[in-house]
Order: structure tokens, then C-alpha cells, then sequence
């Protein structure tokens, strides 16, 4: 399983950016995926999620309103679509995907990761 991450960059606050991940076909219908974050010097943390079964999702309270998570079929990709960005949203990115159909937000649940996409918003 593979799963490429990107869209990072650097952005003021208030801006917006899109993150990508592209995966598999097979990825696709058979995992949650999952965005999360490390933040220089802490501890990474969940982002948001996206279920294939549904398509339910879930979001950290930090982004909630902010962000959105979603999936385009034919493309195999993942989106995190980010507005309103906050210097504290600096980070770098990672997709995961999660076999299965319940979502979880502890990336130790996780099974693949994708390489990392870096986002940097100054003030």
C-alpha cells in the first residue's frame, strides 16, 4: 500500500491550502484514511478521518469549521482542505489508512503512512 502525500507549502494566516493523498485502488475501498500532524517538538495528533462506507467523517476539535476531508472516487485521492489557517496549524502532514471501516483517531491504529507533506503559516 502506498500513499503519496502532498499540496504543502507556506501560507499567511488566514489563507487556505489542499492537501492530497494518492492512493491505491485497492487502498481506497478497503481503509479509513486518515490525516494527522507533528508539530516541531510535539506529539503527533489526529487530524481528521474519512470512512469508504459512508463516507462519514470526523474532525479534531482544533479544525473543526476550518478543515474538511473528503474523496474523490475516481481519482483514488484524499483531500484536507484547510481555510482559515492559524500559525499553530504549522506542521508537518501525514495520510494514513486504516483497514477497515471504523475510523479511529490513534494513529497507532493506523497500518500504511504516507511520506509527509510540510504546511508552514505565518502571522
Amino acid at each position: 500500500v502506498q500513499l503519496q502525500a502532498s499540496g504543502g507549502g507556506l501560507v499567511q494566516a488566514g489563507g487556505s491550502l489542499r492537501l492530497s493523498c494518492a492512493t491505491s485502488r485497492h487502498t481506497f475501498s478497503n481503509y479509513v484514511m486518515g490525516w494527522f500532524r507533528q508539530a516541531p517538538g510535539k506529539e503527533r495528533e489526529f487530524v481528521a478521518a474519512i470512512t469508504w462506507s459512508g463516507g462519514r467523517t470526523n474532525y479534531a476539535d482544533s479544525v473543526k469549521g476550518r478543515f474538511t476531508i473528503s474523496r474523490d472516487d475516481a481519482k483514488n485521492t484524499v483531500y484536507l482542505q484547510m481555510n482559515s489557517l492559524k500559525p499553530e496549524d504549522t506542521a508537518v502532514y501525514y495520510c494514513a489508512a486504516r483497514w477497515g471501516s471504523i475510523w479511529s483517531p490513534n494513529g497507532r491504529e493506523y497500518d500504511y503512512w504516507g511520506q509527509g507533506t510540510e504546511v508552514t503559516v505565518s502571522s
